[in-house]
Parts: structure tokens; sequence; C-alpha cells
């Protein structure tokens, strides 16, 4: 049954990868397959035994068994095998929210807000619940169509995501620290806005296709978190309205609690904004630069995925000028 990993030779079998690997995580690989049962395509993610405890399983097992939302992926079931356990998750159809930007090649600050709001409404849901998600970057929001063939963004991988019961839950920073908050680089209490911040740094890149603290040692990325080493370069900007640079601003806050929480985002007037001279500015073509421009950041989360910033100094980074 979905809310508890049992050996899986029935679903095992019922589940039949007949495409490439999706992709792959920290722990994981995400394989897409077709469910024999229901006859509908899936998302596998097989999580490696040897990676991974079995209660950090069991976590983001009960997480996401407890959650129904249309922007958030839904668990259909699970299962487990001598090598790693399984979620089978809901397929988003259109993959990752950036290559679909490539590959639809044009962009304007309607469809931003559009994915924004998308991704808005799932981390409201989301707080009301007191659960935090510590993992929104672009790498986390699918795209699927839903009937009448409108793209709708998903989040997903809920493996850092916690409840939070407590006002001093300090989290591990793991994986790539370009989406993380000061507070989570710092080893400080995280809060509900930690993911304010986050999608702070994701609107930046959809609306330049470029990463704003991304630097060439992980350290130095941090540095930049801390010291909110951030600008609009001309080049990436030109076309951005105003309310769009706004709107990032008051979410790259180095204090969570001047953050909105998303439901007032939702209602933010600065919000990028229904103003027709917005929605007819063309934030950029997908030409051959701004392709390259995305897959290099494609390329970039790729390869950070995997890497551990434990290793960072703390006091370092807490004596940042």
């Amino acid at each position: 049954p979905v809310g508890s990993l049992h050996p899986g030779t029935r679903l095992c079998a019922s589940v039949r990868s007949l495409r490439k690997r999706r992709r792959r995580g920290r722990f994981s690989v995400v394989k897409r397959c077709d469910h024999q049962g229901t006859k509908r395509t899936v998302a596998v993610k097989q999580v490696n035994k040897k990676l991974m405890r079995r209660d950090r399983v069991t976590q983001e097992l009960n997480l996401l068994q407890r959650l129904q939302h249309p922007h958030i992926v839904s668990l259909i079931d699970t299962y487990e095998t001598p090598s790693s356990y399984a979620l089978v998750l809901e397929m988003a159809d259109q993959g990752r929210l950036l290559d679909y930007i490539v590959s639809w090649g044009n962009l304007t600050e309607e469809k931003v807000a559009c994915y924004l709001r998308n991704v808005l409404e799932a981390l409201h849901y989301l707080h009301n619940c007191r659960i935090v998600h510590l993992d929104v970057k672009p790498e986390n929001l699918l795209v699927a169509h839903t009937a009448s063939g409108q793209p709708t963004v998903k989040l997903i991988d809920f493996g850092d995501a916690v409840q939070l019961n407590s006002a001093h839950y300090v989290h591990p920073l793991l994986g790539s620290p370009e989406f993380a908050s000061p507070e989570l680089v710092l080893g400080e209490p995280v809060s509900l806005t930690s993911d304010l911040w986050s999608l702070g740094v994701v609107t930046y890149v959809l609306l330049s296709g470029a990463s704003p603290f991304l630097d060439e040692s992980a350290e130095e990325t941090c540095l930049n978190i801390c010291r909110l080493d951030f600008s609009f370069p001309r080049d990436y900007f030109q076309g951005v309205s105003q309310a769009a640079r706004d709107f990032v601003c008051l979410l790259l806050r180095t204090d969570p609690g001047r953050r909105p929480p998303a439901g007032l985002c939702l209602q933010e007037p600065n919000t990028i904004r229904s103003e027709e001279r917005n929605f007819t500015l063309v934030v950029h073509r997908v030409d051959q630069e701004h392709n390259a421009r995305f897959y290099v950041l494609n390329d970039l989360l790729t390869l950070c995925t995997g890497t551990c910033c434990q290793t960072i100094s703390i006091p370092l980074l807490k004596n940042y000028p």
C-alpha cells in the first residue's frame, strides 16, 4: 500500500522501463516507465540503499502521501528492491521547465508570471501545512500539459522537505548552494520563507537565463549569497520591467522575516503585473545565444548535483565583510 515501503515483486513486474534514463539526483535515478496495470506512463524514482538511509526515504514518502495539489507531483505507489527504494510518481510529460522554455523558443513576462504563480500556489499549500521544501530550483520544476494543452508547473523532489514543528530547525546544506538561502548556507535555523529566497533566484533565472550568485566554487557562491552580491546586467535584463526586478528584490532579502510569505506574493502588487506593456515585452527570444546560456546553466546544475557543501567553512562565511 502507498505509505509504506514493501517488497516489490508484483509492482516491480508491472512497472516496465521502456525509455532512457530520465535524470539523476544526488542519491537516486529517475526513470520514465510504463505502468502495465494502469497503462499510465509514470516516473519511478529509485533511491540507492547504499547512499540513503531508510528513514530518510520514509520521511519523503510520509510527506508525499499527505500532499494533494495540482502543482505538486503525486505519489502513486512505492516498492523496495534488494538495491533500491522506489517511489512511483506522476509523470510530468514535458520535462524540466528550462528545457521546456528552450524548446518553445520564446519567453514573455506573462509566461514567467504564470509559471511563478504555479510554484507560489504549491508553496502556499505546503507552507499552510508547515512543510518547507528546501530545494526549490529549476531542476525540481517540471512541466505537464493539461487536458486543454496548457502548460502547468509541478514541484518535485521532497527529499529535503521537512515539517517545521520547531522554530530552530537547522538543515544540512547538500548539493549545489546556488539556490540556497543565506540561513541555510550559514547553518542557521530555516523557515518557511527559505523557500521564497530560492524562488527569487529561480525568478532571476527565468527572467534572464543567467544565474545571480553562481561562481567558480561552492564557497565563492556561498559568499555571494551571504553578501547579497547580485545585480541586473543590462545585457541580460534589457526589456525586463521594473516590476519584475522589484519582485526579485522582494524575495532576495537576507533577513527571513522580511521576505513575504507565498500567500502574500500571490496578492502582492509588486509581483510581475498583468500590465499590457509587461506582457508584450519579450524577456528573451531563445536564439543561439540564449539557447547556449540555458544549456550551460542546465549543464552546471547537472555538474553541481552530487556535490556536498558541508566542507565549507561556516565560521568564514559568518565573518563575511
